[in-house]
C-alpha cells in the first residue's frame, strides 16, 4: 500500500509518539465520571442550540438539552443523569465564553430510552442527516462541522467517493490510533451506512504509515465489503487536512474556497463514522469521545470521556503531571489552544490535553530573513511571511488578496520559520478580521 499523491508543502514534526509519552500503545480506558459537566450548546460549527432545560431539572444521561438551530448545527444532549445547576455563560478554550448548561452527577448514570433505527441501510437521505443532526454527530477531528450538513448532499451534486479520515497526524495524538484497532468493525459499519444510503461506490481510509497496527486491523474489518479500500499515507503533517487528504487518496484537487463535494468526495473522521454507527444501531447520541492526555502527564492515557468533563478532572485522573511542565495544550501541540486555566470542559472537538516542558511561543521572534521556508511549508501554497507584514500595518484587504481566508491554520509555516515569527496567528487575526468586515459590510447593505 502506498500514497497515491503527495500533497504541496507539510512538515515532519517530532511525532511524540515514543518514549515516556507513548499513547499510541495504551488501551481506552472509561474515565471516572466527575462530579459537575459543564457542557456548551455551541460545539460545532453553525447556529448554538436553543437550551431546553432550565435551573433545577432533572435530567438523564442522553437527554437532549440543546435544541439545534437553523441548518447548520446539531443537537446537544447530557452526558450525566443529575440536576441542571444553571444555564451561563462559561469560558472555553478558545477564551470565548458560551452558554452552557452546568449538571451535577448523581452518579446514578441513568439513560433516556435508545431506540436504535429499525433498517438503518434503508434510510433516505434526509432521514441520515436528520438521525445525525438529532444525536448530535459533528466532526470529531476537531473541525467539529455538522455530519448531518455533510450527508445532506444538494441537489446536482453526485458523491462517488466517501474518505475516511484515519491519518491523526497531529503529535502525541492517539485517540483515532486506539478508536480504530478497538473499534474498527464499528468504524467501517458507519462507513458502510454512508455508503449504502448515499450510493457511493468507493470507500478510501487513509492512515498514516506510522500506524500499521490500525491498517492491519481496518484492512481486515473492511475486506468483505465491495468498495472498501485501506491506503497506508506517507507520515507528514498535515495529512490530515481535508483538501490534502483527498489529493493523497484521490488525486483531485479542491480549489482554494471550494468543498470536497465539488470533486464528488465526502471526508469524514474515524471517530464520526463510529459515533455515527451507535446512533444508527444502538440509538446512542454522542455524550462522549476518546481523548489522549499525553506528554508529561504521570500517567498519559487515552480516556473515554463524558463530554462536559472538566479539563482539571482529568488532570487528577492521570495524577497529574511532571513539575517542569510549562504549558498545558487543548487538542494537538499544532493547531491546539494553550490553556491557562484548567476549568475549561472537554467538547465533542478535544481529542487530546497535552502537558509539555517547551514552549516555542516564548522564543524572541526575530526578523523575517526572507529565506522562504514558510512557503516551502504551507500546504495551501500561500506566502505567509507577505500576509504577516500586511496584517502587522492593518493592510487586510492587502492580506485578503493574498488569499489569507484559505489559511488552514496547521501552524507549519510558524514551525518552519527560522525567525520564529508568529506567521500562523498573523493569518488567524487576518481571518478572523476580514470574516468580521465582511458581515458588517453585508448588514448595511441588508439596511438599506
Amino acid at each position: 500500500m502506498s500514497t497515491v499523491h503527495s500533497f504541496p508543502g507539510g512538515i515532519h514534526p517530532h511525532e511524540g509518539k515514543g518514549g515516556k509519552v507513548i499513547t499510541a500503545g495504551m488501551p481506552i480506558t472509561t474515565a471516572p465520571q466527575p462530579s459537575r459537566v459543564v457542557i456548551p450548546l455551541q460545539q460545532h460549527i453553525g447556529a448554538p442550540c436553543k437550551a431546553l432545560v432550565a435551573k433545577g431539572d432533572y435530567v438523564k444521561v442522553g437527554q437532549m438539552i440543546g435544541e439545534p438551530v437553523g441548518a447548520m448545527s446539531a443537537a446537544v444532549h447530557s452526558s450525566v443523569s443529575g440536576t441542571v445547576v444553571d444555564v451561563v455563560p462559561c469560558i472555553l478554550a478558545n477564551g470565548m465564553e458560551q452558554l452552557s448548561v452546568i449538571i451535577d452527577n448523581d452518579f446514578k448514570d441513568e439513560w433516556v430510552a435508545l431506540t436504535p433505527v429499525a433498517n438503518p441501510e434503508a434510510m433516505s437521505v434526509q432521514q441520515l442527516s436528520e438521525l445525525a443532526r438529532e444525536k448530535g454527530v459533528v466532526g470529531l477531528g476537531g473541525a467539529t462541522f455538522p455530519t448531518a450538513v455533510k450527508l445532506n448532499v444538494p441537489a446536482g451534486k453526485k458523491v462517488d467517493t466517501l474518505v475516511l479520515n484515519g491519518a491523526e497526524c497531529e503529535p502525541y495524538l492517539s485517540a483515532d490510533h486506539r478508536l480504530m484497532i478497538e473499534h474498527a468493525e464499528q468504524i467501517v459499519s458507519g462507513a458502510r451506512l454512508i455508503q449504502k444510503v448515499l450510493g457511493i461506490t468507493n470507500v478510501m481510509i487513509g492512515i498514516e504509515d506510522n500506524k500499521q497496527d490500525a491498517i492491519a486491523v481496518m484492512a481486515k474489518a473492511c475486506s468483505s465489503f465491495e468498495g472498501f479500500r485501506v491506503q497506508a499515507l506517507k507520515t507528514k503533517y498535515p495529512q490530515g487536512g481535508e483538501k490534502q487528504l483527498v489529493y493523497a487518496l484521490t488525486g483531485r484537487k479542491v480549489r482554494m474556497g471550494g468543498l470536497p463535494l465539488d470533486q464528488g468526495v465526502i471526508v469524514c473522521n474515524v471517530g464520526t463514522c463510529y459515533a455515527l454507527h451507535r446512533a444508527a444501531y444502538e440509538g446512542r447520541p454522542l455524550v462522549e469521545r476518546v481523548v489522549t492526555l499525553g506528554g508529561l502527564f504521570n500517567k498519559p492515557a487515552n480516556y473515554l470521556v463524558r463530554i462536559g468533563t472538566p479539563v482539571e478532572w482529568l488532570v487528577d485522573t492521570s495524577d497529574g503531571f511532571e513539575a517542569n511542565v510549562k504549558m498545558l495544550i487543548y487538542g494537538g501541540p499544532m493547531m491546539g489552544m494553550a490553556i491557562s486555566r484548567e476549568d475549561i470542559p472537554v467538547t465533542k472537538g478535544c481529542s487530546g490535553i497535552l502537558a509539555m516542558d517547551q514552549i516555542a511561543a516564548i522564543d524572541e521572534e526575530q526578523a523575517c530573513i526572507r529565506c522562504g521556508r514558510c512557503i516551502q511549508a504551507c500546504p495551501m501554497k500561500l506566502v505567509p511571511a507577505a500576509i504577516d507584514r500586511n496584517v502587522r500595518k492593518d493592510l487586510f484587504e492587502e492580506a485578503e488578496k493574498l488569499n489569507a481566508m484559505n489559511c488552514m491554520e496547521c501552524g507549519s509555516c510558524a514551525w518552519a520559520c527560522p525567525s520564529r515569527r508568529n506567521l500562523t496567528q498573523s493569518c488567524r487575526v487576518a481571518k478572523r478580521i476580514i470574516t468580521q468586515r465582511r458581515k458588517e459590510a453585508a448588514a448595511k447593505k441588508g439596511d438599506k
